[in-house]
Formats: C-alpha cells, structure tokens, sequence
C-alpha cells in the first residue's frame, strides 16, 4: 500500500494567503514524463476531477490524479521562500536523483 502525500502546514498556509479556496481552485500536483532527469513536477491551480485525490486543511486542497499517486507516495509538499523566490517544493522519498532546479526527477 502506497502512503498517500503529506502536505506541511506551510503550504496550506500559503494557499489561504493566495486565496486558492476563495477561487474555487486547489494545488494541483501532478508528475509527467519529461524534464532533464526524465520526469517532472506540474504545479499549479486548479479545480478537482472526479478521480483525484484530495488532501484538504482549513479548507484549503490539494489534488493529486490517479497516475500520479504512485510517483508521489510518501512525498512531502511544501512551500519555501528564499532569496532566490518562493515556490511549493516536493521532497519525495522516491527520486533517486533530482536536477539542480528541484522540479525534475528520476527513479
């Protein structure tokens, strides 16, 4: 059995700041072939599919599709700011590698 997402605290909290829920739009986090490592993250708003996934706080959600969900069991999502910007992250215990921007993997 897979170990679904965590989602920290911080990330929910910055998606309350960003008003995501008051759109009507969650944290899409999904995983597609491609990128310098061979697969990559998709981040971004978006609204719930019948199949997804659905991490949820204090209203807020998060949504991960089912071709995903393997890539990402056990993950952790986040959100960082530093001084080269803010973003969500994924620590995923799956990668065996990672490139230099942390939005493309290998396994």
């Amino acid at each position: 059995m897979n170990l679904p997402p965590k989602v920290t605290d911080r990330a929910y909290e910055r998606l309350s700041e960003i008003g995501a829920a008051a759109q009507g739009q969650a944290l899409r986090v999904a995983v597609e072939g491609g990128g310098c490592s061979g697969f990559q993250y998709e981040i971004k708003l978006d609204a719930a599919e019948d199949d997804d996934l659905v991490l949820e706080k204090d209203g807020e959600r998060v949504l991960v599709d089912q071709v995903s969900l393997p890539f990402l069991a056990g993950a952790v999502i986040d959100f960082t700011e530093e001084l080269i910007g803010a973003r969500f992250t994924i620590e995923n215990p799956n990668a065996t590698s990672s490139c230099g921007c942390g939005t493309s993997f290998s396994m």
